[in-house]
């Protein structure tokens, strides 16, 4: 790769972390509701007006249940703009069907989840913490795709998505070098894994 554009793509990565990490906030917040089944739900969205996400409840689900669960869409095809499992899933559609199984609301647009406070450091990773890229455009620095990491810690790290590259549907992908160039940062939901 000439150096010249290493150099461009090494100041874009630059200003896109100064861009997400210093630039204006949007507010998130937190709402645990009741669903017609009695389920508590948990609903991290961003709102306006409100303090930023501190608190994230996943009632009795472990990560292993949520990964569990997740593999069972695997070969479902992309589709953009779905969540429905019998047409296909874009990828935050996915993370809103594997998350919605389990009684857990969560934003329905991957650039939602950019304020979600919870970050972790990228080695500290853990089986249900949710993984963060950029797009594809290798000149924005907006939030654009997302998967949810299947490896414990310490181990090469591996998500669960829906894609619409190569595999074009749900796969279980390596955070390869191509990924590593568009990584934003970890989430952590389960509190368990702070404990572990």
């Amino acid at each position: 790769m000439p150096a010249v554009f290493m150099r461009v793509r090494s100041i874009l990565s630059i200003s896109c972390l100064l861009m997400l990490s210093c630039g204006p906030k949007k507010p998130a917040a937190i709402d645990v509701v009741n669903d017609a089944a009695g389920r508590e739900t948990v609903i991290l969205a961003p709102t306006d007006g409100t303090p930023a996400m501190n608190t994230i409840h996943t009632g009795k689900t472990t990560p292993q249940q949520l990964i569990g669960f997740a593999r069972t869409a695997i070969g479902i095809p992309y589709k953009y703009a779905s969540f429905d499992p019998e047409k296909g899933f874009d990828c935050s559609g996915f993370i809103t069907y594997v998350f919605n199984h389990f009684g857990i609301a969560v934003p329905r647009s991957s650039v939602d989840f950019t304020d979600v406070t919870h970050e972790v450091p990228l080695q500290s990773a853990q089986a249900g913490d949710l993984i963060l890229f950029t797009g594809t455009d290798s000149r924005t620095c907006v939030v654009g795709h997302m998967g949810i990491v299947v490896t414990g810690k310490g181990e090469p790290l591996q998500f669960i998505h829906s894609t619409s590259g190569r595999a074009n549907g749900v796969t279980i992908s390596p955070l390869n070098s191509g990924y590593m160039e568009r990584f934003v940062k970890i989430v952590r939901i389960f509190p368990q894994n702070e404990k572990k």
